[in-house]
């Protein structure tokens, strides 16, 4: 029988399938056996082990189970997260953990809706998009996709954070995908505005120099009233925690929303835009 020698070394997704074959050559199962503790088929653990398929969470989780390592510090779900991770920008994924904790989120977004409120059509578009200019593979692209729905899903707690979000005028007026898509996608922020514990505005182009930002910002409050915000270039992006560089963006984010037109008067323009008036 063939087999292919692994280099743990050369990629994350090359160590996850070493490791995933020693440990079940260690007890001594077959890939069969592996498969049927984990609910996968021994084509999709042998193709998982060779690297020619992309561990899935879901995939992750299993394998944790099957070794009985779920609870402890070093699982396969762990490394999956390291592998997903590798198609985002620096300092996205800590931004992440500390977004499905925030007690407030205030995002500002300029050309595009932001993940939050992406349906998952809107958001597969966004990803063929990438795989199709060589940004990222097929399996990178499905990752973005799930992780969207998991924060998505992260946000559906109880008491639910307080989430402000403002919309460059670009991101409604960009047409992503099919009419379809688009049209779904302006039902879903509209969706959105009318939850008890949102706020929605669109900073329209007529504000010219009165919009504070010109990159998109996430700014979160944590449980104990921290602050910490992320923001981005097209090459990186930066986690800061230190309230001397926070608390001015803070303050710019405030004074954008007092400029921005209300909730009622942004959901106006977005209803114009779905009846296909100027």
């Amino acid at each position: 029988m063939n087999r292919k020698e692994l280099d743990p070394d050369s990629s994350p997704q090359a160590a996850f399938g070493a490791r995933l074959r020693s440990m079940r050559e260690a007890r001594g199962w077959k890939q069969e056996e592996l498969g049927d503790r984990t609910g996968y088929s021994s084509t999709h653990v042998s193709a998982v082990e060779t690297g020619r398929k992309m561990p899935t969470l879901r995939f992750s989780r299993s394998a944790d189970l099957a070794f009985g390592i779920a609870d402890t510090a070093d699982t396969f779900e762990q490394q999956h997260r390291e592998i997903r991770h590798g198609s985002l920008l620096e300092g996205f994924p800590q931004y992440v953990e500390c977004e499905v904790r925030a007690a407030e989120i205030r995002a500002f977004e300029i050309g595009i809706i932001p993940g939050l409120l992406q349906t998952r059509e809107y958001a597969t578009v966004l990803a063929e998009s990438a795989v199709n200019r060589g940004a990222i593979t097929t399996d990178q692209a499905e990752e973005r996709i799930a992780l969207i729905a998991e924060r998505q899903a992260a946000l559906a707690r109880t008491p639910p954070p307080l989430i402000s979000v403002v919309l460059d005028e670009s991101c409604i007026r960009r047409p992503i995908g099919a009419p379809g898509v688009m049209a779904e996608q302006l039902d879903r922020v509209v969706e959105f505005a009318e939850r008890p514990s949102t706020l929605l505005q669109v900073a329209p182009f007529t504000m010219g120099a009165r919009r504070t930002f010109n990159l998109p910002l996430y700014i979160l409050t944590m449980a104990d009233r921290s602050l910490l915000s992320y923001a981005e270039s097209a090459q990186r992006g930066h986690l800061e925690r230190d309230n001397r560089f926070v608390l001015p963006m803070l303050t710019a984010y405030h004074q954008l929303q007092a400029a921005a037109p209300s909730q009622t008067e942004s959901v106006a323009m977005i209803d114009q835009l779905r009846k296909g008036s100027p």
